[in-house]
């Protein structure tokens, strides 16, 4: 079997990126070649940068590149307000809304056993540190609206009750099953505004 060409490799690599299949692949790595040399180069560089400075926020574990991350250390932000979200691509879609002014907190993924995902796997304990350290009046749960989402949200809420915090979900406007980055920006506002306490029953 013949080793493959340059270009057949740049399409291999580019179809591990989620979300782009081998026709997507062959159309950016035609477009990458068809570019001058140092738009090409430049995007290397960028993507080299990005990896190499990018890193996550001690506090609530959002992509930086300054420690602690432009939120956390923004006095404007509402302190007694953590959103929690899975991932920080669901900080972006909320963020995109410019209709949360509190804080966050990424857990870096959602509850799944089938995948092999765990509670301990997650940045639930961290979650619960930063509760305990009191000043925090609510823990909004933004996770996504699928099986996944609501086991990991009504999982963080019981341990959640001995520390009297309100903790609310995002209420109507996301359709079971929506995963956050999915969802519009006046969807997301909509859900932000209308989120509700969670109730836990024994």
């Amino acid at each position: 079997m013949s080793e493959k060409s340059l270009f057949e490799q740049l399409i291999d690599e580019l179809k591990k990126i989620p979300g782009i299949g081998p026709k997507s692949a062959q159309r950016i790595a035609f477009y990458l070649i068809k570019q001058p040399q140092e738009n090409v180069e430049h995007l290397a560089n960028t993507i080299l940068k990005v990896k190499k400075q990018t890193k996550y926020c001690s506090i609530c574990y959002n992509l930086t590149e300054k420690d602690p991350c432009e939120i956390c250390s923004n006095p404007d932000r509402e302190q007694s307000i953590i959103c929690v979200v899975a991932d920080p691509k669901d900080v972006w879609a909320i963020e995109k809304t410019s209709h949360f002014e509190g804080v966050y907190h990424v857990l870096g993924g959602l509850i799944s056993p089938l995948d092999g995902v765990f509670p301990e796997d997650l940045r639930i304990k961290e979650l619960i540190e930063r509760v305990k350290k009191g000043n925090i009046e609510e823990v909004m749960l933004a996770t996504d609206s699928t099986p996944e989402g609501e086991a990991t949200a009504l999982y963080i809420a019981r341990l959640l009750i001995p520390y009297k915090v309100k903790v609310t979900r995002l209420a109507h406007g996301l359709p079971a099953g929506t995963e956050l980055d999915f969802a519009d920006e006046i969807t997301l506002i909509h859900a932000i505004d209308g989120r509700q306490e969670l109730k836990i029953n024994f």
